[in-house]
């Protein structure tokens, strides 16, 4: 139930309620589950999208930090982004670089 309502809130854009010491073990896997309509289920996308899965974490909690203060330009990242914490943030992009890419 928990993890439907994360995914909800995320596809939504709503800032999540998190705690800033400890995320749940699945916070990663269940954000990830919103990118997958733009980014493809496995992080890889033949639609012109940039892939996810296997980039460096560094570089995935770079540019959803670029997205959401807005040194970065997209469409919609920078409305997904801004509903993200420090941790969840961290979270969504280890899960991602952990993911090999296909």
């Amino acid at each position: 139930m928990r993890a439907t309502l994360l995914v909800a809130a995320a596809l939504a854009g709503a800032p999540l309620a998190a705690s800033a010491q400890t995320l749940y073990p699945n916070t990663g896997r269940d954000l990830a589950a919103s990118c997958a309509i733009c980014h493809g289920t496995n992080g890889t996308n033949a639609g012109g999208m940039p892939n996810v899965a296997g980039q460096p974490k560094d570089t995935l909690v770079r540019h959803l930090r670029d997205f959401r203060d807005g040194k970065r330009p997209a469409t919609l990242m920078h409305q997904i982004s801004k509903g993200l914490t420090e941790e969840q943030i961290e979270a969504v992009a280890g899960y991602w670089s952990a993911q090999k890419a296909k």
